[in-house]
């Protein structure tokens, strides 16, 4: 895919739930949970998650590593 998009890259409604549910399982230790959200996450938001990550100098690793999930 090229730097620039001809269409904004969108997080879906779910791909956001399924984040915010990640961390909270990670916050009550509950790594398999955490994996599990990630996992259920679209391949087009994802692909905006890395985007913006990218925007922000950081990547899907960088962010893999803060939660303490090897990638």
């Amino acid at each position: 895919m090229n730097a620039i998009s001809p269409r904004p890259q969108h997080i879906s409604l779910m791909a956001v739930g399924e984040l915010r549910d990640a961390f909270t399982a990670l916050d009550h230790g509950d790594r398999g949970t955490a994996v599990a959200s990630l996992m259920a996450i679209d391949a087009e938001s994802w692909q905006a998650i890395e985007r913006r990550l990218t925007l922000l100098g950081g990547s899907v690793a960088d962010l893999l590593s803060a939660l303490e999930i090897e990638p």
